[in-house]
């Protein structure tokens, strides 16, 4: 798709990337994401792009790490020590690479990371635009297993960022069912809602849908597309040895702010999906509803946020 106009500031190109690094390999994984935006920017034009979760890092898609209630293994913490040290530091060589990529190219990008700090690591959503790296989003409630992997993010990490033409926040997966979250992200200005992922359900389209629809946002959703030779061989995911086993199937899609699906959903494969945005129609979804606005009862039901950090120990 060729670049809109530059003086045509209603539009915006957003990319969603569909892909999957290798696990236990960041270098390799990074080279894969500076390789994905350069590829969205240059030869589709693309503004905004978004890339999977856990796309730094690795998603351990079929992995217990020996975990059962009440037990672990020592070969599961051993497993637990190869993924910590897969994850990135903020800040970090890896933020200021793809920082350095974000500049060149003059885009904003979202991309889906596990970020290493101290012995925990927060799923996290990264921010970097032309002026560099702007911010991150740690999840704030793993799903299932996920909580023996990573810990809670709080609400200091909510950023939403203002390009000039939009403004971009984050939802990492599960927590686009989290509507008090929503609620949250809508009142701060979400026009074009970044959804990194896993879920690779149809229900998921039903989900990315629904928050398009309810935040009258445009929904950028990135999933991973992975297969068991992109893990080490010598693990065992449950789903299956051979090495065209689906692990995590896709799903990527841009969805209007009326609920309609721009492109996508991506299935079978690795691509990238693009679409043109008209941000005049986030005003025209408006008219008629606004869950923050005119469609709100803030006489019945009021939201309070606490976007204060919480550290373990506060030094005075």
């Amino acid at each position: 798709m060729a670049p809109l106009p530059a003086a045509d500031r209603s539009f915006v190109t957003a990319a969603v990337v569909q892909a999957s690094a290798p696990l236990f390999d960041t270098p390799v994984a990074l080279a894969r994401a500076q390789e994905l935006i350069r590829e969205a920017v240059t030869d589709r034009g693309a503004d905004v792009v978004v890339l999977p979760e856990a796309f730094l890092g690795g998603y351990p898609k079929g992995l217990d790490f020996g975990v059962t209630v009440g037990s672990r293994t020592p070969s599961g913490r051993d497993l637990f020590r190869r993924y910590h040290a897969s994850a990135i530091e903020v800040p970090g060589p890896e933020v200021d690479a793809l920082a350095a990529l974000t500049r060149e190219l003059g885009c904003h990008v979202v991309v889906g990371a596990v970020e290493r700090r101290g012995g925990t690591l927060y799923c996290v959503a990264l921010f970097l635009g032309p002026g560099g790296y702007l911010g991150l989003h740690r999840k704030l409630m793993p799903t299932a297993a996920e909580r023996y992997l990573w810990g809670q993010g709080d609400g200091s990490t909510m950023p939403v960022v203002d390009t000039g033409t939009a403004r971009l926040g984050a939802a990492i997966c599960w927590e686009n069912y989290m509507p008090l979250f929503r609620t949250a992200m809508y009142a701060k200005g979400v026009d074009l809602w970044c959804a990194p992922t896993v879920d690779d359900r149809e229900v998921w389209q039903a989900t990315m849908r629904h928050v398009a629809l309810e935040g009258r946002c445009f929904v950028l959703s990135a999933a991973q597309y992975l297969r068991r030779d992109d893990l080490p061989a010598d693990l065992h995911p449950v789903q299956g040895e051979a090495p065209d086993t689906v692990l995590i199937g896709g799903g990527s899609v841009i969805v209007s702010p009326l609920g309609e699906v721009l492109a996508g959903p991506l299935r079978d494969g690795e691509g990238i999906l693009t679409a043109a945005l008209d941000l005049d129609d986030i005003a025209r979804s408006r008219f008629d509803f606004d869950s923050i606005g005119h469609y709100a009862r803030p006489d019945v039901f009021s939201l309070h946020v606490d976007e204060s950090a919480r550290p373990a120990v506060v030094r005075k």
